[in-house]
């Protein structure tokens, strides 16, 4: 979602929620959004907790003339292949194969998380049901909440342990980066207008790109890329990936690979959990994903000035 608001210009302030310090099941927060999980958009009395709903959302709100459009029209050529994309890409179990890395680093290569983090989080992961529990027994009015995360914490922990179903999974991505890399090789062979670039649905960055590029930023950090890509194995994905990460946009969310690390690991060096909600000054917030980890922000999202020049 923070790719989403750069590419379309929009300014932001950043409040940042620290999963490894439980900030997102602080009451405050569960008062948000009940689910407890990221991304939630609040634009005065609307609360979106879907990051798809919020693309959309923020599409359909902030679609003046110098605002960039991320989904095409409907009835264009180009709309259903953004849409495909789009929810093929965001139907990917990124928590699975997080977890699962984390679980199990034997399956990775070049990880982005040192062996001390990975202790770190599988503690806090291993902690989180219990948690739970003591919350909800803290906070009966938030009790039903807290259950139902707690049950589907337990469920998703049992699949995401478990090896066999995580290479499963692992084997699935093969295809989907499969038709990645065959819709890739149609733009190589299309010829674009004169000083424009091809990106995964045609000469425009779309909300197909965005999902592609957190998605494949995701897979490195992780330590899985040279798995899905690279020594001549889905060059177009290497080469897409490689100008994603050239891009200003993408550099100025994300940025280095490693930069996801920090943001999920050091705060509880330097900080302790926010026990109230933060003040909105009566301004749009998002909550999303920052560096695509386990470290989320609460971003105070404003409508881009657009200068008389």
């Amino acid at each position: 979602v923070r790719l989403a608001i750069a590419e379309k210009g929009l300014q932001c302030k950043e409040y940042d929620v620290s999963l490894p310090l439980s900030e997102h099941n602080e009451p405050w927060f569960m008062r948000l959004n009940p689910a407890g999980e990221v991304p939630v958009l609040v634009h005065n009395d609307t609360i979106i907790c879907d990051a798809t709903q919020i693309t959309d959302y923020l599409e359909q709100t902030f679609k003046d003339e110098n605002t960039l459009r991320l989904i095409p029209e409907e009835g264009s050529m180009y709309y259903p292949r953004v849409q495909h994309y789009r929810e093929l890409l965001d139907s990917l179990p990124m928590d699975a194969y997080t977890h699962g890395c984390i679980l199990h680093p034997e399956i990775t290569v070049d990880s982005q998380i040192p062996a001390y983090a990975t202790t770190r989080i599988r503690s806090q992961i291993g902690n989180t049901e219990s948690e739970l529990k003591k919350l909800a027994e803290q906070h009966p009015e938030l009790q039903e909440a807290y259950i139902a995360k707690q049950k589907r914490l337990k469920s998703k922990l049992l699949d995401h342990d478990n090896i066999k179903y995580l290479k499963k999974l692992l084997d699935e991505l093969e295809n989907v980066l499969d038709q990645v890399e065959t819709e890739l090789q149609r733009r190589n062979e299309e010829t674009p207008e004169e000083g424009k670039e091809a990106w995964l649905c045609g000469e425009f960055f779309s909300v197909a790109d965005v999902s592609l590029a957190v998605t494949l930023h995701r897979l490195k950090f992780l330590g899985l890329s040279r798995r899905y890509w690279g020594n001549g194995n889905r060059t177009n994905v290497e080469t897409y990936y490689e100008r994603v990460l050239k891009k200003k946009t993408f550099r100025k969310v994300l940025g280095h690979v490693n930069n996801i690390l920090i943001s999920a690991v050091l705060p509880t060096a330097f900080r302790v959990a926010k026990k109230r909600a933060p003040s909105f000054l009566g301004t749009t917030f998002l909550v999303g994903i920052l560096g695509g980890m386990s470290y989320f922000a609460f971003l105070y999202l404003k409508k881009r000035l657009i200068s008389s020049s």
